[in-house]
């Protein structure tokens, strides 16, 4: 390679790194300033880390953003997994194109419309907007990736093991949780994983969905960035940063750590007849 191309490289690496990351780095900085203008430089203090847990309204929001995002990803991850299954094992079953389009259509509908659809929908039914609300439409919209995760797995999943097992005595449903759930427990984990950060991050769907006493955290930081930038917004960003950085680093040690501690096909296909 030429010397050119090299440097070329790691300019282009160190641009695209810095446009990204430097933002994030910026506000956990910030976080840190003692003075209570974001713009001005007070010297070093963890104060709003303290003030933040004695705002009540942003520990409540933050407590309902955990519910729901809990709550939201694991039904959007059991019926994700089954509405993948069907796409993969159904075959050409009647319906099957109206069936996968409604699967991928909130992947490219604005959520503007996804979110005014939503609360049109729970205003005819008479539904009272509120916790339950917000978490059946983050189950909704978070469900599609969910299914596109791990129909890209089943696609590539040897089904000679199945029918090994079924060819054992293994029923069908004990061969699918025996057999097949194990192997594509990494997408299935990864599937919940995305569909918890995209429950975390939504603000335009739970505006729309949520009611009294169901804000979410980024409904009540863009609330509360709209009258100016407080460092405890700082704070509380640069808190769940660490939580996910904290979450990706367990995530990679748990999945070596499995890669090293995995059985052959053989052993699991062995304990899934037995």
């Amino acid at each position: 390679m030429r010397r050119g191309q090299t440097w070329f490289n790691i300019v282009s690496v160190t641009l695209g790194l810095a446009f990204l990351y430097l933002p994030i780095v910026l506000l956990v900085a910030w976080s840190f300033n003692g003075g209570r203008l974001v713009t001005v430089w007070a010297g070093f203090s963890t104060r709003w880390y303290g003030a933040l847990l004695q705002d009540q309204a942003l520990l409540d929001a933050a407590w309902v953003t955990l519910r729901v995002g809990l709550i939201s990803a694991s039904a959007a991850t059991v019926l994700g997994t089954f509405a993948a299954v069907g796409l993969v094992r159904g075959g050409l079953f009647r319906g099957r194109m109206l069936f996968s389009g409604m699967i991928y259509a909130p992947l490219v509908m604005p959520e503007v419309i996804m979110g005014l659809s939503l609360l049109l929908l729970f205003v005819a039914m008479g539904r009272e907007r509120g916790f339950w609300t917000v978490t059946i439409a983050h189950t909704t919209f978070t469900l599609c990736y969910v299914a596109v995760v791990v129909q890209s797995r089943l696609i590539d999943f040897d089904r000679a093991l199945e029918e090994a097992a079924q060819d054992l005595g293994c029923p069908p449903w004990r061969t699918f949780f025996a057999i097949t759930l194990p192997n594509i427990a990494p997408a299935v984990a990864a599937g919940w994983m995305l569909a918890f950060t995209l429950s975390l991050d939504d603000l335009v769907i739970a505006s729309f969905t949520s009611g009294p006493g169901a804000t979410t955290l980024p409904m009540r930081i863009y609330s509360q960035v709209r009258l100016g930038v407080s460092p405890e917004i700082n704070a509380a960003c640069t808190l769940l940063i660490g939580a996910v950085g904290l979450g990706v680093i367990a995530w990679s040690l748990a999945g070596k750590l499995r890669a090293g501690q995995d059985a052959s096909p053989v052993a699991t296909l062995a304990r899934g007849a037995a």
